[in-house]
């Protein structure tokens, strides 16, 4: 019954999950008025800023010379506009000219933009002078932009050991569940998946907000975030993981029993969904001009690369370490075929989520997030190689390791093969670490 309880509960939370919109792109000045780095022979009393998409005042920060400014919605009194009126005093006006420092957080993914608007006032400054005080815009901290790649990397490892050690265990390797070291990396990871989620959200919204590392550990900077299409996202997400609490705890308990019991299996699959979906709505792989086919194919792409490396990991510390030949001839030969449907899946859906967050193939060469890609993509390669060897190996050499009862030396090339395809893998882990904290097309 509580079983059942706790599916009915899950399934109600994905259905919430589905019906929220997928992030858009990131919100960017279209247009002032005046226009940046116009003449102006007396300084006006405000300046309309027009943005890429409507936005909440809360979430957009003017300033001129380092003094916050009065932030207004125009004339119709919208809450949620793309315009904003910022009224301008006359003491701002220096040297001839003036510039306004802007800086918006994004609603729906909490990544901030910003940058600067400058007008020349009479004769007594040129345009380019104006805008060399663009460099002065605000910037988020390069120190939690740090901290956060590093959560970053270290919740997509945890993501990926549990949700792909769980379909390791219930498609290839039930008995494993009785393995202290495959029940020790569950445990370990489930761990790291709850406390990065936790530590990212805030470092999330303390670099949304420019703060520093301190700020990432106040409740305000929590409560600021949750109020966010974003926030609500890794709160479900963290609900997400202690709801996989309740199906690792079955494990724990019940072993290969409970591996290959039907109710196990569908409860481990709902949250693994919710994992997976809660993660891809919280970075740019939903972007795009289909958010419908960004949503499946990021759903796509995320199960791949975590049955890909959990399994990776679970034959490395769990199926060869064991040398059981029953046990090594059906869960590598098993896992062989599920890696390739994997690789396969990773290559269509990674084409997709590629083109709807680039947007073309010269931003790929011409953007710093496009070159990151690039080399996301040639490890990815690299890994391919590695992989295939494993492959050719199963082919060639596993009847021959059976017969000798996984013979240590027999086994070795194919796990130096499976431990520097891991390697591999988890470099790709970082560069992706680093893809969602930057901003697509810059």
């Amino acid at each position: 019954m509580r079983a059942r309880a706790v599916v009915t509960a899950v399934l109600a939370l994905l259905v919430l999950l589905v019906g929220v919109p997928v992030a858009s792109a990131h919100t960017e000045l279209e247009s002032s008025s005046p226009k940046d780095g116009t003449h102006l022979s007396h300084a006006p009393g405000t300046v309309t800023l027009t943005f890429s998409e409507a936005l909440d005042l809360a979430d957009v920060h003017v300033a001129a010379g380092g003094r916050p400014l009065t932030v207004a919605r125009p004339a119709t009194g919208q809450r949620r506009a793309a315009s904003v009126v910022v009224t301008l005093p006359k003491a701002t006006v220096e040297a001839g000219r003036v510039t306004l420092d802007w800086h918006v957080v994004d609603e729906e993914d909490g990544h901030p933009t910003s940058g600067s608007v400058s007008f020349v006032i009479g004769a007594g400054a040129s345009a380019s002078a104006a805008r060399s005080d663009a460099a002065a815009a605000p910037a988020p901290s390069d120190a939690v932009r740090k901290a956060w790649v590093a959560v970053r990397w270290v919740d997509y490892l945890a993501l990926a050991l549990f949700v792909g050690g769980l379909g390791f265990l219930a498609m290839l390797w039930p008995q494993g569940s009785q393995d202290r070291r495959t029940r020790r990396i569950l445990a370990v990871s489930w761990a790291a998946g709850l406390v990065a989620t936790l530590a990212g959200a805030g470092l999330q919204g303390a670099y949304g907000a420019l703060g520093g590392l301190g700020d990432a550990l106040k409740v305000s900077t929590y409560t600021n975030l949750l109020n966010s299409e974003v926030g609500v996202v890794l709160a479900c997400r963290g609900l997400m993981w202690v709801l996989a609490a309740v199906v690792l705890a079955a494990l724990m308990q019940g072993g290969e029993r409970a591996a290959r019991s039907p109710g196990w299996r569908v409860g481990a699959a709902v949250v693994s969904l919710g994992l997976l979906r809660t993660t891809g709505m919280a970075g740019h792989n939903s972007e795009g001009g289909h958010p419908g086919w960004g949503a499946v194919a990021d759903l796509v792409h995320l199960l791949g690369v975590c049955l890909w490396l959990g399994g990776l990991a679970f034959l490395l510390f769990g199926v060869l370490p064991r040398r059981r030949p029953a046990e090594l001839s059906a869960a590598v030969h098993g896992y062989s075929t599920l890696a390739g449907v994997c690789v396969a899946a990773i290559a269509v859906a990674g084409a997709v989520l590629a083109w709807q967050v680039v947007g073309s193939f010269s931003a790929l060469f011409d953007t710093g997030y496009g070159r990151l890609l690039l080399i996301k993509l040639a490890v990815l390669g690299a890994v391919l190689l590695g992989a295939q060897r494993s492959r050719s190996w199963v082919r060639t050499r596993l009847d021959i390791a059976v017969l000798l009862r996984g013979d240590r030396a027999t086994v070795r090339p194919f796990v130096h093969s499976v431990a520097a395809e891991t390697g591999l893998v988890l470099v790709v882990l970082a560069a992706t670490s680093l893809l969602v904290t930057s901003a697509p097309g810059r």
